[in-house]
């Protein structure tokens, strides 16, 4: 399995990014699909997930500014990012979990200004 993540950067407070992931290999069986960050010094925490039913489950953080979505013609995943903090600036990791494994993207850098 391998996820493609991408659409990171350096963004001012304020503004909006949209990451991107990628989903190639043997992904037949996705039970969850989604996004987690690492902010240096801190745990990787639970941005957004996906549930294959539709559910979804945000961070209390998320306040309403980020959106999960899939396309799952394409095998993608996505998260809209618009408001973004000083705090949002993190490695964004793309994960999936097929057959109760999880599976991790690279990461994307994300950077947020004040």
């Amino acid at each position: 399995v391998q996820l493609q993540a991408s659409g990171g950067g350096l963004v001012q407070a304020g503004g909006s990014l949209r990451l991107s992931c990628a989903a190639s290999g043997s992904i037949d069986h996705i039970l969850v699909m989604g996004w987690h960050r690492q902010a240096p010094g801190k745990q990787r925490e639970l941005v957004a997930i996906m549930y294959a039913d539709g559910r979804l489950n945000y961070a209390d953080f998320v306040q309403g500014r980020f959106t999960i979505s899939r396309d799952n013609t394409k095998n993608m995943v996505y998260l809209q990012m618009n408001s973004l903090e000083p705090e949002d600036t993190a490695v964004y990791y793309c994960m999936a979990l097929i057959r109760a494994e999880a599976h991790w993207g690279q990461g994307t850098q994300v950077t947020v200004s004040s």
